[in-house]
């Protein structure tokens, strides 16, 4: 099995793990995008928790699910985005306004875009989740 994308494959595996009413998720392989991404699903609340684990290869992410997620995915192309752009990005990947979070990688790490917006900083879309 080939992966082109692994932030895709591992949004998508959280996504039919929280389809199917799992309790956890694993994510293979690991990598730190991966992790700061999940580390901003858990600042919004929409993970517990996640555990790095080591397998003698990529590693491998254990995720720890609250059937908080209705969709993640990501966003393709990477579009980039100024702070005054983030209002038109939220109406096209969020269903409703303060609902759901915008996943952006920027000079300061990977952020939020609630984050980015009180940073006052663009960057790229990475991601969605509600």
């Amino acid at each position: 099995m080939v992966l082109l994308d692994p932030l895709a494959d591992a949004l998508s595996a959280i996504r039919n793990a929280e389809k199917t009413g799992k309790q956890e998720c694993i994510i293979r392989p690991a990598s730190k995008l991966i992790g700061n991404v999940l580390s901003v699903m858990q600042s919004q609340g929409y993970i517990s928790e996640y555990e790095f684990i080591e397998d003698g290869k990529a590693g491998v992410f254990e995720v720890s699910l609250q059937g908080r997620i209705n969709d993640c995915k990501v966003v393709k192309p990477r579009f980039s985005t100024k702070l005054a752009d983030l209002e038109k990005w939220e109406k096209r990947f969020l269903p409703a306004r303060n609902f759901g979070a915008l996943v952006l990688t920027t000079p300061h790490g990977v952020l939020s875009h609630y984050e980015a917006r009180e940073k006052k900083i663009g960057g790229q879309l990475l991601a969605y989740v509600y």
